[in-house]
């Protein structure tokens, strides 16, 4: 027996930045390259173009919407659309819109997943009730160990249907060979940076759990007037908080050695304009990007170690960890990897990159994660892995 061309169907609230919006686009791309369908259902944003330009399909809906209501309503709305187009998996990222595909797959032969992207604040008896839609799917994604953890540790599910990926970046993209000294040179420019300074990065939309205030503050303890700091991330909207930074930022004479960027299009260009990039999260985050993407463009990493950044940052071999909150402990580590001479930098360049490409890679993630969609397609269809593995495995690698 042949299998159909399979059909999954993701559903995220918004296609805007960040990791989760990355890791669908990503996956979506690679299920098209595998001559599966790639369906994704969100309320749009400013990234459905990539979409697109993968040959995977966009369908609007409010699925971003926490009012019961219209996630009532979206019910109806995707179980049309799993049976108008066959979906054979439907793969939620997200609360909100997890409660209407569960029960939309109700009645129809569509398998229901998820990814828990973060640790989800207990809070109230309805809070944990809301949040345990995250782990009622026949599969369940956790994008690191903590995440991983946390599952076990608050949710009653079968072991066995947990499934640890990790985020990955597309070294196609981060890696030192693929910056041009043209885009260095006019980054630096619109930067304003000054000649011979060395650059310390952090970034990260501006909102307090991810730091800057006690990135400052080590800045400060650093003590170094030849330093020059970059903070690259939008505050959206988050105005009282980005005063307090302003008011720190001169209150520590700093005004002349930290410049705030609200967007920067060419990351992987920011990466290598930088001496040291750091991740300074006082809360832990579910995986972090940073820190992978830093090792990947062979540049030194300060993380705090707590959340993914504790996973993916090798402590003293590609990066530093320091303990969360201490402005003093980064301004050490900050100390440290500006004394090492260029041998020293190099080896850790080597080593930051080799991690990412054996552990970290975008093909990495997306071959696990088309593995999880087989193990279902295998258990609807009663088939063999062969035929299974044929019907979405990338048509490259089959050759």
């Amino acid at each position: 027996m042949s299998l159909k061309k399979p059909v999954v169907m993701q559903i995220i609230p918004e296609l805007g930045p960040g990791g989760a919006e990355q890791g669908a686009i990503d996956v979506a791309a690679e299920l098209v390259r595998a001559g599966s369908r790639a369906i994704v259902v969100s309320h749009g944003g400013s990234r459905v173009h990539e979409l697109k330009r993968v040959n995977a399909e966009h369908i609007s809906l409010p699925v971003h919407s926490k009012n019961p209501l219209v996630m009532y309503k979206n019910i109806k709305r995707l179980r049309n659309i799993i049976r108008k187009e066959g979906v054979d998996i439907v793969h939620v990222r997200s609360r909100a819109p997890a409660w209407s595909a569960y029960y939309a797959c109700k009645d129809t032969e569509a398998r229901f997943m998820t990814t828990f992207h973060a640790p989800y604040n207990v809070g109230s008896k309805l809070k944990q009730i809301y949040n345990a839609i995250m782990a009622k799917g026949e599969r369940v994604i956790a994008i690191s160990g903590h995440v991983e953890s946390y599952i076990h540790n608050n949710y009653v599910l079968d072991p066995h249907k947990v499934r640890l990926i990790h985020r990955g970046v597309d070294v196609s993209r981060f890696h030192p060979s693929k910056v041009t000294p043209q885009r260095l040179i006019k980054l630096a420019q619109e930067w304003r940076i000054p000649d011979g300074a060395p650059v310390i990065m952090l970034p990260g939309r501006i909102t307090r759990w991810k730091g800057h205030l006690e990135f400052i503050d080590a800045l400060s303890q650093l003590g170094r007037k030849d330093v020059f700091a970059v903070i690259v991330g939008s505050d959206q909207g988050r105005k009282k908080f980005r005063a307090e930074i302003d008011e720190a930022i001169a209150e520590k004479g700093l005004s002349e050695q930290i410049r705030i960027v609200d967007h920067c299009t060419d990351m992987p260009a920011a990466y290598m304009l930088s001496n040291i990039v750091v991740s300074a999260s006082i809360e832990p985050e579910g995986f972090g990007r940073i820190p992978i993407e830093a090792q990947a463009m062979g540049r030194p990493i300060v993380g705090t170690n707590h959340g993914g950044a504790a996973e993916t940052i090798i402590h003293n071999e590609t990066g530093w960890h320091v303990a969360p909150g201490d402005a003093a402990d980064m301004a050490r580590a900050f100390s440290h990897v500006l004394s090492l001479d260029d041998q020293s930098l190099a080896l850790l360049a080597n080593k930051g990159i080799a991690h990412v490409n054996a552990n970290f890679t975008k093909d990495i993630m997306c071959d696990k994660t088309l593995n999880v969609y087989a193990e279902l397609l295998r258990e609807k269809y009663g088939l063999d892995d062969t035929a299974v593995n044929n019907s979405i495995q990338p048509q490259d690698a089959a050759a």
